[in-house]
């Protein structure tokens, strides 16, 4: 009995050193640095490094911006996107930015910091080890229209910088984003009515046939749904590649949570693989090779057809969709009565 007991605590202690040794290996695969010192606080950037990197590589870069309507919000937010880009070869960063309630600063702000997020991910290409002219800006809700930004709003750049360096990106992957500020009076009113930056921040606007190729998710309850068919519409017009996933029935923050992360972290790979940013693999059913993150069905993805310049992408997996669904529509039906 007890050299059975004996072998069950050593098993479990063989268990316990492989799992704090993952957890050290996982640490080790990551480093934050300081990318813009500004005078309310020093701003961080998260960066996970892929296995087998070195800073001689020239690797594809993503970096991604959180939500929470330009007042707060964490930089853990996009942790397992990251993590997952990182295990399929890129080099992916989570920035923090100035918001609202710990600053005091406005979208404008936001857009600024973005904007010099991505900057120092090209400045710094070869201590990174990332090609700089491949680098990918997203983010969700508020940290989605951050991120469009950085493609297509004019001006706003920090003054103290290198404008030498391009802060635009090659690529946008967007979650539920917010795509335009003018003409929207809720929206509006966070910068004060001021119709010039209204305008300037509002990128679907300055949407030409030269912007960089858009992957944009939307839940079709999201009240923003239609700034996404607005800006699809103009990609179409334009000849610019977009490409617009939509989760039937889903509401806003949808792609945080499962089904919707592991499908949306699904699509965001296919895409990244069309640009040649991430390499192929075989349909093993799961987004990672070699790990266990994200086992997904590919039968759940349903290609409805394309249009020119976009793909659109609609899913219908679940009672939880339909449940969501019904309760979209009652609202409205209720605003209709209103």
């Amino acid at each position: 009995m007890r050299t059975s007991i004996t072998i069950w605590a050593l098993a479990l202690s063989g268990v316990l050193l492989d799992r704090a040794a993952a957890q050290a290996a996982e640490q080790q695969n990551t480093e934050s640095f300081v990318y813009r010192k500004t005078k309310q606080a020093d701003l961080e950037l998260v960066v996970h490094y892929p296995p087998g990197w070195k800073d001689s590589d020239r690797r594809p870069g993503i970096v991604f911006f959180f939500g929470g309507g330009w007042q707060n919000g964490r930089i853990t937010q996009f942790e397992p996107q990251a993590n997952h880009l990182a295990n399929r070869g890129m080099v992916a960063a989570r920035a923090d930015y100035r918001v609202k309630s710990r600053h005091g600063v406005t979208p404008k702000e936001c857009v600024e910091d973005a904007k010099s997020a991505v900057r120092w991910m090209r400045q710094n290409a070869a201590k990174l080890g990332i090609d700089p002219e491949r680098v990918v800006a997203a983010g969700g809700s508020a940290g989605g229209h951050i991120a469009a930004c950085t493609a297509l709003t004019p001006g706003l750049e920090s003054e103290d910088e290198d404008a030498e360096i391009s802060s635009q990106p090659n690529a946008l992957v967007l979650f539920n984003p917010v795509l335009r500020f003018a003409g929207i009076p809720q929206l509006m009113a966070r910068i004060d009515h001021d119709a010039a930056l209204g305008k300037a921040i509002s990128p679907t606007l300055h949407l030409t046939k030269d912007s960089p190729p858009t992957l944009i998710f939307f839940g079709t309850a999201d009240r923003l749904a239609p700034m996404g068919d607005e800006f699809m519409e103009k990609s179409k017009e334009l000849g610019h590649r977009a490409e617009l996933f939509t989760a039937e029935g889903q509401p806003h923050g949808f792609f945080n949570r499962a089904p919707w992360l592991e499908r949306t972290t699904q699509r965001m790979d296919e895409f990244l693989v069309s640009l040649g940013y991430l390499k192929d693999r075989p349909r093993t059913g799961r987004l990672s090779e070699g790990t266990s993150t994200f086992p997904v069905d590919k039968a759940d993805l349903t290609n409805v057809g394309t249009a020119h310049s976009f793909v659109d992408y609609v899913v219908t997996p679940s009672a939880t969709c339909s449940r969501a669904k019904k309760q979209a529509a009652r609202a409205l039906d209720g605003a209709g009565a209103a």
